[in-house]
């Protein structure tokens, strides 16, 4: 098959171009940069993607649909969510013939609504956080609980919105008190609304990801976060297969059937430490940033989602290697770094940073396809740009270990 990825300066691009070019399939890959961590993998094909799909959906969807035509793709994999919202709702733009292997436009954008995933969540089996809705920007004021509740997490019901015509892509905020909670609020435009306030759950990140398709299961893979960036909570720098567990599987399975889900799809949960519960975080309806993890220890998603996209009848996949780790180098650096300046239990930071098991495996760096890696390295010490020429971050910005490719 021939496949365009899109979105090559993301670790998960380069998860997914590795494997399929194992699996014997041609892989272009797109990006904003002529250079990008995907491009330059064994055996991929690079091309320029200009276009913003935040800024101008309509005309990325456009860019990747000539693309696609020049090089005769047959599967499209964008892989962000603003990648993935702007094909999708412009999915008429692509030429005949080529499939997308997602549900449609409502359903992505029923499973990326924080609020809604919430309630079915719930009534799947998940715990849920203890949360207070605020439905509209002029509600804020009203909202603010007492001060047992904090630590707590802003999040906006979606995390890409448009303001005054632009997409902007919004974060979690993470608030310590009633004071730092209006700040945030009053930050956010008012298409973030309606915004989840939640109280901090005490626990460690577990994720369950799975591909649907045909209505039936067809791969499942868990895992467990070891260490994050920023170190209280944020995306996994280090992570660990782990066995498949009811109490998170049981209730993800029935969420994805209640959404009639089709393609991969994560959902983050957290074991809360004082009961066990596994509570839900939020469903990312696309492949995610710790793809290597699951190839690594058996589930190799990106190649049983092409076979189901060109029709074949893939026998359901669940059973790999438990304990397989998956390190991401650069992200561990920021999280050491992050770990020593705040000037708490240094020495066992240090120690973990250094410790290296037999069941380690690095995420991007690979023997037989080093060039990744090296872009990466560029990249974070900003000797290599992430982003076209017109959308170049200022020089002025923090030092890189802040802001390291995510």
């Amino acid at each position: 098959m021939r496949v365009l990825i899109t979105d090559g300066n993301e670790r998960v691009a380069l998860a997914v171009a590795r494997s399929l070019v194992r699996a014997g399939h041609a892989v272009w890959v797109a990006a904003p940069t002529r250079v990008s961590l995907a491009g330059v993998s064994r055996a991929v094909r690079p091309c320029l993607l200009a276009t913003d799909p935040l800024t101008d959906p309509a005309r990325y969807a456009t860019e990747v649909a000539r693309i696609a035509g020049e090089q005769g793709a047959q599967i499209l994999l964008p892989l962000t969510d603003a990648s993935v919202e702007a094909v999708l709702e412009h999915a008429a733009a692509l030429p005949p013939g080529v499939a997308l292997p997602f549900p449609d436009l409502a359903t992505y954008r029923t499973a990326s609504d924080k609020a809604q995933v919430l309630r079915l969540a719930e009534r799947c089996g998940y715990a849920v956080p203890e949360t207070r809705f605020i439905a509209t920007w002029g509600e804020r004021d009203g909202v603010p609980p007492d001060a047992g509740f904090f630590p707590a997490v802003i999040k906006p019901h979606r995390s890409v919105v448009s303001v005054a015509g632009v997409r902007r892509k919004l974060l979690v905020t993470p608030v310590a008190d009633a004071v730092a909670c209006h700040r945030a609020l009053d930050a956010l435009p008012a298409a973030a609304f309606p915004v989840l306030l939640q109280r901090r759950v005490n626990g460690i990140g577990e994720g369950f990801f799975a591909l649907r398709w045909g209505g039936r299961p067809v791969a499942t893979f868990a895992h467990r976060r070891l260490r994050e960036k920023p170190p209280a909570g944020g995306v996994s720098v280090y992570r660990e297969s782990i066995a498949l567990d009811e109490r998170l599987a049981g209730p993800g399975l029935r969420l994805l059937d209640a959404l009639d889900w089709q393609g991969g799809a994560m959902i983050e949960c957290k074991r809360e430490a004082e009961t066990g519960r596994q509570v839900v975080m939020e469903v990312n309806g696309r492949f995610w940033g710790s793809l290597q993890l699951a190839i690594d220890a058996g589930i190799d998603f990106p190649a049983l989602l092409v076979r189901c996209a060109a029709g074949e009848r893939v026998p359901e996949c669940r059973d790999y290697r438990v304990g397989i780790r998956s390190r991401w180098f650069w992200g561990d650096v920021d999280h050491l770094y992050l770990r020593l300046r705040d000037g708490r239990a240094r020495l066992q930071a240090l120690r973990a940073f250094l410790r290296v098991s037999r069941r380690d495996r690095s995420e991007v760096w690979r023997w037989r396809d080093p060039l990744p890696f090296m872009v990466e390295t560029l990249q974070w010490f900003r000797l290599l740009s992430t982003t076209s020429a017109e959308r170049c971050p200022d020089a002025s910005r923090p030092a890189a270990v802040l802001r390291a490719p995510q």
